[in-house]
């Protein structure tokens, strides 16, 4: 992926353990456009990239906004940036891409976040309060104010229908989201960004949404595939059958071996890598598939095979 540099124009603590990075062009031109939803990947010290969404309003082409949460536990790529970025310094960045990107296609939409899935979700809002296109209300969810990122924010400068809730670590004192979100919503559509508990529990209580009226992004928070049973799969027209191992997603074997997946989120949010399921059973880890499909397809990037070895095909 081509990458640009982008220059740190300022850092600063947003919620504990959140830290917002502002970036602008070093010659201070303005940067690539961008709609709501979009995110970039970003040249961490450890040589990897990180994805980040951008939580500007996109009228202003002058910065690029993210926020990136110091996950002690992970690979090391936030740690090291936070460690390591500095004002003034350059970073490598990819131009915008967008697997969540914000329609005007509803009479209301509902915007959900989880913890640091706030970033495109804040600028979904901003957009819909600028632009009056459709009514919005906002949840946002999170343990307590500490970890409440763009708290005073969201409540100083959001006319919205907002909501920050706070658990504190009590599940009984969750959101009721069954209640929130029952009767017809036939005219709304959701979109909703955070960890993967949140998506699941806000699946379950839109089960009687239409389809495609439910959006979701996982924000790198999917529990990938680590330490389980191996097993095969086979792809209609091909002779060969492919190991997966349990460090490994179907989708990453096949690309492996050079076969042309389509792919995008790599998370089970976007559906892009949606397969027929022809033979074998899956054991569905996605946030795409209903009740109804899952006999019969598999979303690759995430879903493993509950039996020996399984056959796929591409969709019709």
């Amino acid at each position: 992926m081509e990458t640009f540099n982008v220059k740190v124009a300022s850092v600063r603590e947003v919620a504990t353990d959140i830290f917002e990075y502002v970036f602008e062009h070093p010659d201070k031109m303005d940067l690539p456009e961008f709609v709501p939803g979009a995110h970039i990947h970003v040249n961490v010290p450890n040589g990897d990239t990180r994805q980040y969404s951008l939580c500007n309003d996109p009228a202003d082409r002058s910065i690029y906004r993210i926020a990136i949460k110091r996950e002690d536990s992970g690979k090391g790529g936030s740690v090291g940036f936070i460690e390591q970025t500095k004002v003034g310094d350059l970073v490598g960045i990819s131009a915008p891409c967008n697997d969540f990107e914000l329609k005007f296609d509803a009479e209301e939409i509902i915007l959900i976040a989880g913890g640091i899935g706030i970033t495109p979700i804040l600028c979904m809002a901003k957009v819909l309060e600028r632009t009056k296109q459709v009514p919005c209300k906002v949840f946002y969810l999170t343990r307590d104010e500490t970890l409440t990122a763009y708290g005073d924010e969201i409540r100083n400068t959001l006319h919205a229908d907002v909501t920050i809730h706070h658990d504190y670590g009590d599940p009984s004192r969750s959101l009721d989201l069954v209640s929130l979100l029952s009767g017809d919503h036939s005219k709304s559509v959701i979109y909703c960004c955070g960890p993967t508990g949140l998506l699941h529990a806000v699946r379950s209580a839109t089960s009687h949404w239409p389809k495609g009226s439910v959006r979701f992004e996982d924000f790198g928070t999917s529990t990938k595939a680590k330490d389980e049973d191996a097993f095969w799969v086979r792809v209609k027209g091909h002779d060969e059958r492919y190991l997966v191992p349990g460090d490994k997603s179907i989708l990453k074997v096949l690309q492996e071996v050079g076969l042309d997946m389509p792919s995008s989120c790599e998370a089970g949010t976007c559906g892009t890598c949606r397969m027929k399921l022809i033979a074998g059973e899956a054991e569905h880890r996605d946030l795409v598939l209903f009740d109804d499909e899952m006999e019969d397809n598999i979303i690759i990037c995430c879903s493993r095979a509950a039996s020996g070895e399984i056959t796929i095909d591409f969709p019709d």
